[in-house]
């Protein structure tokens, strides 16, 4: 029924002041997964892609690939047909393909939130924050080990932002917790206070264990049967060793039927060759024995084709990002994994620089636009990363959240309907006018163009009045201001009180361990 009540009459002071409320009113709001209306940038031939193919066809059937310490790993691949010498497994040509073929080309994850669900593959891109770093730093407090409770303001910045999909794993590496109970608070973190998807731990498969069943806990058993509530990140020992620590997280997650992304991790030049073919024919490779063996745990199991990549400084030996060469391999394993029919992991707000400084915003950019064309499904370190991956950043966790806005906007194409041609705008206006008045400027320019929430646009004598603030100065005070305004997520009592119970009888069942 529509509403009949009259309006109330406002002051224009009362007016005014309701637009400042809701300017300032602390909002939630999280923008939708992207779903892409641009094409795919590729740079290989479909003949370059037959050689790339072919050649990886031959490592796997001729090297092989090595699986230590995993003796039920060995046995099932001997059980599907290939030859185990030792720990070296080598793979008859076509054996992998076809095992992979089993594997979705989509599937959804599901959050706490139904309404915060991701569907990861297609032309859909699902964003997720930085991951592993042992260190933090912010202008405070300068480079230090992270702790728990760093820990806990970024899955709270990573809540609040509204262009970030998902709440990740590992944001970074709380040293303050023993290394057998700190999963434990990791996961609780992301459970209650954010209701985005997350993701598992794989640093010990009795941890992986523990994800299933804190999961379970907030889930539901059955619903966890039947559907992925997590995707985890399984990395390739490259070159081409499928360590047992990481199998084990494999087997745990893919015969529970969650997703995990296997991700070959590349320094090109120390870990892979130098050059780009041949780094893609080892990536190649390493995915394919990696994507097969999650099959042969569980047929069916969802699985994201992952690729780490990166050049390597040969004078200093350090990583580089952002660099031309990481964005060929990207653009190139993309297409490999199209071909494949799996979705696809890579890029992310990739940087070496200590600071969140010029460099870093150089490097990050060319790696996130990397990532919206080279068809990416699932971005890892999307906002966050600096120092190659060893340091998470509170300011620029909010400077590439704040960023990645843009790639929304690009990925929704051009629009060409009757309002976005404007040919009335441009009749009314004429020869020699201006735009700032007529209809169609004022019907849209609310919504016409992206607007950061945290550069800075004013004129040189306003910056300056307020402090000349820089951008590390103007997310300083961002990261603040959203921690101040952050509220925790509404969880049904009783799931809160089971997933406390299950924390603290996981830490009282055993002693601290900081091995």
């Amino acid at each position: 029924m529509a509403d009949t009540t009259a309006p109330s009459r406002r002051t224009r002071g009362g007016g005014g002041a309701a637009r400042r409320a809701a300017r300032s009113a602390v909002s939630f709001e999280t923008a939708r997964y992207i779903e892409r209306n641009i094409p795919n940038y590729e740079v290989l031939s479909e003949e370059a892609l037959e050689v790339i193919e072919h050649n990886a066809e031959v490592i796997l059937e001729e090297i092989g690939v090595n699986f230590p310490d995993n003796p039920a790993a060995l046995k099932r691949w001997a059980d599907a047909g290939a030859d185990i010498d030792g720990e070296r497994v080598r793979i008859p040509r076509g054996l992998a393909r076809q095992l992979c073929a089993t594997a979705p080309s989509m599937y959804t994850q599901h959050a706490r939130n139904p309404d915060r669900n991701v569907v990861v593959g297609g032309k859909n891109l699902v964003l997720a924050p930085v991951y592993g770093p042992p260190f933090v730093r912010d202008a405070e407090g300068g480079r230090r080990y992270a702790t728990m409770e760093d820990f806990r303001k970024f899955v709270k910045l990573g809540y609040m932002s509204k262009w970030l999909h998902h709440s990740g794993g590992t944001v970074c590496e709380p040293t303050d917790v023993a290394v057998n109970k700190r999963h434990l608070d990791m996961l609780h973190a992301h459970m209650t206070l954010s209701d985005k998807p997350y993701m598992g731990s794989v640093t010990e498969p009795s941890r992986a264990r523990d994800s299933v069943e804190m999961s379970e806990v907030l889930f539901g058993k059955d619903f966890v049967a039947e559907n992925t509530v997590m995707t985890s990140l399984i990395n390739i020992n490259s070159p081409m060793t499928f360590d047992d620590v990481m199998m084990g997280a494999l087997e745990v997650y893919a015969q529970a039927g969650q997703a995990c992304i296997i991700s070959p991790f590349i320094v090109g030049g120390a870990m892979a060759p130098v050059s780009v073919a041949g780094t893609l024919t080892q990536v190649m490779a390493e995915v394919l024995a990696g994507i097969a063996y999650s099959q042969l745990c569980r047929a069916g199991a969802p699985v994201i084709m992952g690729a780490f990549v990166t050049s390597i400084d040969m004078n200093s030996g350090a990583p580089t990002f952002g660099t031309p060469e990481a964005s060929q391999i990207t653009y190139g394993a993309g297409q490999l994994a199209r071909r494949l029919g799996l979705p696809f992991r890579s890029a992310g707000g990739f940087s070496g620089s200590k600071l969140p400084d010029a460099q870093a915003a150089y490097e990050t950019s060319n790696s996130l636009n990397m990532g919206l064309l080279s068809g990416v499904n699932f971005m890892l370190h999307a906002c966050g990363w600096l120092e190659g991956g060893l340091v998470s950043s509170f300011e620029k966790f909010v400077m590439d959240a704040d960023q990645l806005g843009t790639l929304h906007h690009m990925a929704a194409g051009v629009q060409m309907d009757e309002e976005a041609q404007a040919l009335g705008a441009i009749r009314e206006v004429g020869p020699g006018g201006h735009y700032l008045g007529c209809a169609h400027t004022q019907a849209n320019f609310k919504t016409a163009f992206w607007k950061s929430d945290l550069l800075d646009y004013k004129p040189f004598e306003t910056w300056s009045d307020e402090g000349a603030r820089d951008t590390q100065t103007l997310a300083t005070e961002r990261v603040a201001k959203m921690l101040n305004d952050y509220q925790e997520p509404a969880m049904d009592p009783a799931t809160r009180e089971a997933l406390d119970a299950y924390v603290a009888q996981k830490k009282e069942a055993e002693p601290d361990s900081f091995m």
